[in-house]
Order: structure tokens, then C-alpha cells, then sequence
């Protein structure tokens, strides 16, 4: 739930209570009131009407017939009635004679009330709503105070209900109407508070997407809460910028000193692997000519020359052997370092078949113990790529090496698939694999899947290496691994029409 919505709705709900609490106080006092005022009336009437009718009340409960008038002090709304409790006869005023209407007597429980104090009750007759005030006349019988009769007077409330009735619909209808405008004006306001926060979302937006860390969010509000928040929003952007571009420095730095210092490392490696060839070669003919029978200076001495040579040779190789690992680690490393730094490498139209059976010839020379093995290559027919042909071969005897490596026994095999606009290289090997945990890792520098692979010759570079060649040719590669049984790559490069590209190629020179 977004923020906006949050504060409309907190704000709608305590409005609502507020409005529910203030409504019914409403009510509740208007109705106390009012009915409170309607029974101090009709108890005053009923009270001065049988002060002054004492006489005649007396002669009612006596059984004596006389013809009793009670009058109407209140106009037609207002009706009276006596009750003789022991006889049930009543006498009434001349207005509810002329209604018909008979109030209900007193219960039991309600006569023993009555001895304390007078009752006040609504009650419904025939549909018609009224107030009826019970006051006691007591009469001494038994030796003690009874209720002898009951003075009731009414007031006929149907209108006052309605008035209610209609107040309880209007204080509904203004608090619902009350609640909508003010959910609709909340969520205005809050919408116009808030929009500052959105336009600063969407500046950060703007500036990630971008990533351009000179923009900056502009705020022409007043310094609150939102400009307060803006200005460190800035200030953090101007930071991160400085701290961006001092990392981005070293980071340029460290790319010179890995580019420069593979450049300085090929030189002398050049010389020392040169020399040491020269120097092999001329220890191995001196070993040659010591060894052979007849050879002059024959005996102990010529033995331990001979030895001598035999172990000096021995250290040319093992020195001609660590120069040569070291020559490829500086290759891997400049490799890198010219993919760190930008290299664009230049690309041209190639058939993708030649390419390939020129590394598949090739590769039947390299060191191996598993068997070499290529399928067909038929879906290489007449399709193009465009590519660097020496970086694409690079690739592909990177896979084919690290295959042979990690392959003791079984075959390695290469052969071609195409799919969906795309032709893709596969090539299959018998060896270790790996577990799916450590497939996105291999392609990091230095990265070694297995602790086995340790004991392997290698720099840990070629995958990397590999990722590079494939990102600059707009490839992807697929790998199917499982621990013990082996792992397939497909390296993955998209297909060009020779004829689409010939155009494309040709535009710029048109214009």
C-alpha cells in the first residue's frame, strides 16, 4: 500500500469516527432533551390536573356514578385518563373518547412502582406512538396507602418520531457524503504533498537508468521536510560521484599497470625462453658427442662432464618450462587487461566452417589422453557470423584445451547445431564435471570448480578469457554439467545474412 493510499485512509477513518461520535452525541442529546422537556410537561399537567380535580377523583373511586369531565389542558395532543385499579372502570377526556383509543392499565409490578413514583413509558397503539405519564392516587385502605387509581396523561409523540426519524437519515446521509469528500480532498492533498517525493523517485530513476551522476534533482519547493530530503539526496549523489570517479582512476590506474606490466613481462620472458632453446639445443649436442663411443677425452672425466651436461640440461627444461607457463599467464593477463580497458576488436564477415575444421585439425596435435572425436559440422553450411577469426579460434581451443585437461579416459568431441537464427559449436567431454552450484562461478578470474583442478597446469584465466571473446561477439554459451560424468558447452553466435550485412555495410559510404 502505497503511502498516498495510507494517509487518505488514516485520515478518513479518524474522520469517520469523528463524525460517528459526534452524530450520535447529537442525537442522543437533541432526543434527551426533548423527551425530557415532554415528560416535565405532561407530569406538570397531570399533577395540577388532579390537584384541582381532587374532589371528583374521590367520588370515582367511591363507586359513586357520576359523569366525570377531565379537561384538556394542552389542546388536542394531550389526552387524559383515570383508572380505577380495583374496578377497571375509566373516565377519559373528551378528546380521546372521541379516538377511541383505551391506554393499557398499569401491571402489577408497575402499581407496586407507583407507591414510590410516577412511570413514564412509550407505547404503540393501533400504529400511533405515545407518552403516557402514570401518576398514583392513593387511597388509605387496610390501615396503609394503596393505589387506588391511576391519572395517566398522554402526549401523542408520532411527529416528534418523525422529526427524529428524519434526523437520524440526515445525520447519516451528511456523514457519508462528509466521509467521501473528505477521502476525496484527502487524497488530493496527499497526492499534492507527496508529488515532490514522486518527481525525486523519478529523478533517481532517471539518474540510475542513466547512470549519469552529474544529473541533479531539481526542488523549487520551500526548505521542508521534501527539500530538506532533496538536498541530501544531492549532497549523496555528489559523493557517490566523487567516490565513482576516484575508484573509476584507480581503476584506470590498475588497468595501465596490468597492460603495462604484461608488456614489460613479454619482453625479457621473449629473451630468456630464446636463449634457453639456444643454450638446450647446444648442451644437447655437447651431450650427444660425449656419449658417443670413440668420442676423444673418453673416461671417468668425459663421464662426469657428460652428467654434468645431462643435469644442466635438465635445468634448461625445467627454466624453459616456467618461462613458457609464464608467457601464457602475461598473454591471459593482456588478454584481460585490453577487455578491462575497452578493446574493441575488429570484426569482418566470416563463414563459420573453415574456421572450425582448421581448429579441428589443429587439435588433433595437442597433449591428451581421451580420444578425439568431431561429428558433423553440416550445420556450419553457408551460414556467416561476423567475427575476428584468430579471437574465435582462441575460443574455441580454450574449451577444447580445459576439455583434454580434465579428461582422463573417454573422448572429447565437437561437432555443430543450429537453432532459431543461431548456430552454435558444441563440445562434449567424458571427464569430472562439475556440480551446478559451481557452474556460475567458472567464468570468474582465477576460479577453480574443484580442488582437484588445482593439481592441473593452468592459470585459471581461460574462461574468463572465453567470456570476453563471446560478449564482444554477441554470443551466449550453455553449459550441461554433472559431477563424474562430464560437461558439454554450446557456444552460441548469431547468424548473419551476407547479403543484409553487404548493404548495412554499404550505407555509410552512400551517404
Amino acid at each position: 500500500m502505497s503511502i498516498r493510499l495510507k494517509l487518505t485512509a488514516w485520515y478518513t477513518a479518524i474522520l469517520s469516527a469523528t463524525l460517528l461520535v459526534f452524530c450520535l452525541g447529537l442525537y442522543t442529546f437533541l432526543h434527551y432533551t426533548s423527551y425530557s422537556s415532554l415528560e416535565d410537561e405532561l407530569k406538570a399537567s397531570a399533577e395540577d390536573l388532579k390537584s384541582r380535580m381532587k374532589p371528583e377523583l374521590t367520588i370515582f373511586l367511591n363507586d359513586i356514578n357520576v359523569d366525570i369531565k377531565l379537561v384538556n389542558s394542552r389542546g388536542s395532543l394531550t389526552y387524559y385518563q383515570v383508572i380505577d385499579v380495583r374496578t377497571g372502570r375509566k373516565g377519559q377526556s373528551s378528546n380521546l373518547k372521541d379516538t377511541g383509543i383505551v391506554f393499557p392499565e398499569p401491571t402489577a409490578g408497575e402499581l407496586q412502582t407507583l407507591l414510590k413514583k410516577p412511570i413514564v413509558k412509550k407505547v404503540d397503539i393501533d400504529n400511533r406512538k405515545f407518552l403516557i405519564y402514570n401518576s398514583p392516587i392513593l387511597v388509605l385502605r387496610g390501615g396503609g396507602l394503596q393505589v387506588g387509581g391511576v391519572m395517566q396523561a398522554a402526549y401523542y409523540i408520532d411527529a416528534t418520531e418523525s422529526t427524529f426519524a428524519l434526523l437520524r437519515l440526515i445525520l447519516t446521509i451528511a456523514a457519508l457524503l462528509s466521509v467521501f469528500l473528505a477521502a476525496s480532498v484527502g487524497w488530493f492533498l496527499a497526492r499534492k504533498a507527496l508529488r515532490p517525493i514522486d518527481q525525486v523517485i523519478a529523478a533517481t530513476n532517471q539518474i540510475q537508468r542513466g547512470a549519469d551522476l552529474d544529473r541533479r534533482i531539481e526542488y523549487y519547493g520551500p526548505h521542508d521536510e521534501i527539500g530538506r530530503l532533496t538536498s541530501t539526496i544531492n549532497n549523496m549523489l555528489e559523493r557517490i560521484q566523487g567516490a565513482y570517479a576516484e575508484l573509476e582512476e584507480a581503476y584506470r590506474a590498475q588497468r595501465r599497470f596490468v597492460s603495462d606490466a604484461s608488456h614489460e613481462l613479454r619482453t625479457p620472458l621473449t629473451t630468456i625462453r630464446g636463449n634457453v632453446d639456444l643454450l638446450e639445443k647446444m648442451w644437447r649436442q655437447a651431450v650427444m658427442t660425449a656419449s658417443a663411443p670413440g668420442s676423444s677425452g673418453a673416461g671417468d672425466a668425459a663421464d662426469g662432464d657428460s652428467q654434468k651436461l645431462q643435469v644442466s640440461l635438465e635445468a634448461m627444461q625445467d627454466i624453459a618450462g616456467e618461462a613458457e607457463r609464464m608467457s601464457r599467464l602475461v598473454n591471459d593477463l593482456l588478454s584481460l587487461a585490453r577487455a578491462d580497458a575497452g578493446f574493441q576488436m575488429t570484426k569482418s564477415l566470416l563463414e563459420l566452417r573453415p574456421v572450425v575444421e582448421e581448429v579441428v585439425r589443429r587439435a588433433q596435435l595437442l597433449p591428451r589422453k581421451a580420444e578425439w572425436l568431431h561429428g558433423s559440422l553440416a550445420e556450419l553450411d553457408g551460414k556467416f557470423v561476423l567475427g575476428n577469426k584468430d579471437y574465435l579460434q582462441q575460443l574455441l581451443f580454450i574449451f577444447i584445451e580445459n576439455a583434454f585437461k580434465y579428461t582422463d579416459r573417454g573422448h572429447v568431441r565437437l561437432d555443430a547445431v543450429a537453432k532459431d537464427g543461431q548456430v552454435g559449436i558444441r563440445i562434449e567431454d567424458t571427464g569430472i564435471g562439475m556440480d551446478k552450484e559451481e557452474v556460475p562461478h567458472i567464468f570468474e578470474r582465477f576460479y577453480r570448480a574443484d580442488p582437484s583442478r588445482g593439481k592441473r597446469s593452468g592459470t585459471g584465466l581461460g574462461l574468463s578469457i572465453a567470456r570476453w571473446i563471446i560478449d564482444e561477439h554477441d554470443g551466449s554459451i550453455e553449459v550441461m554439467t554433472r559431477k563424474g560424468e562430464g560437461s558439454t558447452f554450446v557456444i552460441w553466435f548469431p547468424a548473419v545474412d551476407p547479403a543484409t550485412w553487404s548493404e548495412a555495410a554499404e550505407e555509410p559510404d552512400e551517404a
